[in-house]
């Protein structure tokens, strides 16, 4: 017994006190002071605590076991930067391995907190198996248990992947960093000047690149996130989203009578529409920060976990471009998976034009959203509230993409193009010719109006169910998911489809 606690002890101190006076001085916390705020107290059981060398590596740089969070049953591998530098060899991917085996038979969410220098130079092809490893059963994991990432220090080269093959990505501010290359080697190669924090940061991941979920501002903080996102999904793909008590929305349901303008070229915000809509007015939001032209994230309609997806007409009039085509493709995948049915707010004016978009491939990358909602078996209900223009009205969930239910408000504009530009290439000519051809394409312009700018041809023709009071959105949709509750969807035999990634 003794010499059990005496290498515990020694274990439980990682890499010792002035290691870990550095990691606090870096505003960072330690791999176990982390674990002991995200789990519920005494619940943390720890798995392979003896691995490796206690002497020189205790722990092997990581830390792994399960525990209980709100609760729920979760595992976690954490990167001890006090050892080695948290860097990654042999048995340190061994644990991991172990962990990642052990969440998937136990369909059990599993956690990542990253915090490591990266390979261990010194293992050599060792390590870079480890990695692997890792990136395998990542891969085989996805689609079948929630994979949570925290960055909460470097993250570079071959690591960064696991990572991305992961279902949500937190970074905290000025401590977490992600890049493949540094900005040494970027200097040497390419000639640019880039700082770790420009390169790699939090900001950067979740602004320009997309590769961020969410971004806190520190450590706290961002676990704080990931428990409140744990508790809308199940813990595998076999459970239905856990159940909370319903409550009513914070806002007054008249306000949705006024949030969208009487003239449809100006814009609104759509949270307040979600808000307006979901219980407790509780918006949880996924990328804040990347492709604001569409929202997306979780709230609960009736105590019922769902996924929201709505364009923003406050940002790039709601137009759908080749970020928010990836961003909402991968969240309705996700949710797919994940058994949580999906609610699209739809008022979208059309694809953003231009070569910048045409030459980056927004051809390709709008169809991953065609496939994702197509592919999609669990209930989909959508509510068009303005504009339902062209493609894009077909890409955000429309009855051809098999929604189950579609609402219309009665200020929704279904049409192949917005009126102007519909009149002026079909009456270009009447246009040009009439004596006044301002007064002639005003005329012109509210007869289109008059006759496609609303739901009732839609409706008519079956492709919307139908046309509601806003301030019966919220009571339709929790029917609506009542009736669909035991949705079945039998597919063509197929191993797997080919989307276009």
């Amino acid at each position: 017994m003794i010499q059990l606690d005496k290498l515990r002890s020694k274990v439980h101190a990682g890499g010792g006190e002035n290691k870990i006076d550095k990691q606090h001085k870096a505003g960072k916390k330690t791999a176990r002071e982390r674990i002991d705020y995200l789990f519920d107290p005494g619940t943390f059981k720890e798995i392979g605590a003896f691995a490796g060398d206690p002497d020189e590596n205790p722990g092997e740089g990581v830390v792994t076991g399960c525990g209980l969070i709100n609760g729920r049953e979760v595992y976690v591998y954490a990167q001890d930067f006090t050892v080695s530098g948290g860097s990654l060899g042999r048995v340190h991917s061994q644990k991991t391995c172990k962990i990642l085996d052990l969440a998937i038979r136990t369909g059990t969410p599993i956690i990542g907190l990253n915090d490591s220098g990266g390979a261990r130079i010194q293992e050599g092809v060792d390590a870079l198996n480890g990695f692997g490893e890792i990136l395998y059963r990542n891969t085989m994991a996805s689609g079948v248990i929630p994979q949570i990432c925290v960055i909460m220090g470097p993250c570079a080269g071959g690591a960064v992947y696991s990572p991305a093959l992961m279902d949500f990505i937190f970074m905290v501010q000025g401590t977490g960093q992600m890049f493949i290359t540094g900005p040494q080697v970027i200097k040497v190669v390419t000639g640019e000047d880039v700082s770790m924090e420009q390169l790699g940061g939090a900001m950067t991941h979740s602004e320009i690149s997309g590769v961020a979920h969410f971004m806190g501002e520190n450590e706290e903080n961002c676990l704080d996130m990931v428990k409140q996102l744990l508790s809308y999904l199940p813990a595998n793909n076999l459970e239905r989203p856990p159940v909370h008590p319903a409550k009513e929305s914070t806002v007054n349901k008249e306000d949705l009578l006024s949030i969208i303008p009487d003239q449809s070229c100006m814009t609104y915000d759509v949270k307040k529409i979600i808000n307006a809509v979901i219980d407790g007015s509780e918006f949880f939001e996924i990328y804040p920060h990347y492709a604001k032209n569409a929202v997306i994230g979780f709230g609960r309609i009736g105590g019922q976990s769902v996924g929201i997806v709505a364009n923003q007409p406050d940002y790039l009039a709601g137009c759908l471009d080749i970020n928010a085509s990836i961003k909402i493709s991968r969240f309705v995948r996700f949710c797919d998976a994940f058994n949580i049915p999906l609610i699209t707010f739809m008022d979208v004016p059309g694809f953003l034009p231009g070569t910048t978009q045409e030459f980056g491939g927004i051809i390709r990358h709008g169809a991953k959203m065609l496939y994702a909602y197509a592919e999609a078996t669990v209930p989909k209900v959508t509510i068009i509230l303005r504009k339902a223009y062209g493609g894009a009205y077909i890409a955000m969930c429309s009855s051809a993409l098999r929604s189950d239910i579609v609402y219309a408000w009665p200020t929704a504009e279904i049409a192949v193009m917005g009126p102007e530009g519909a009149v002026h290439i079909t009456h270009r000519h009447e246009i040009e010719s009439a004596g006044d051809s301002v007064e002639r394409l005003k005329r012109l312009v509210e007869e289109y109006q008059d006759k496609f700018a609303n739901p009732y041809v839609a409706s008519s023709r079956g492709y919307v169910d139908d046309v509601i009071d806003p301030r019966e959105t919220r009571q339709k949709i929790i029917d609506a998911f009542k009736l669909l509750n035991k949705k079945q969807v039998i597919h063509l035999r197929k191993k797997h489809g080919n989307i276009p990634v």
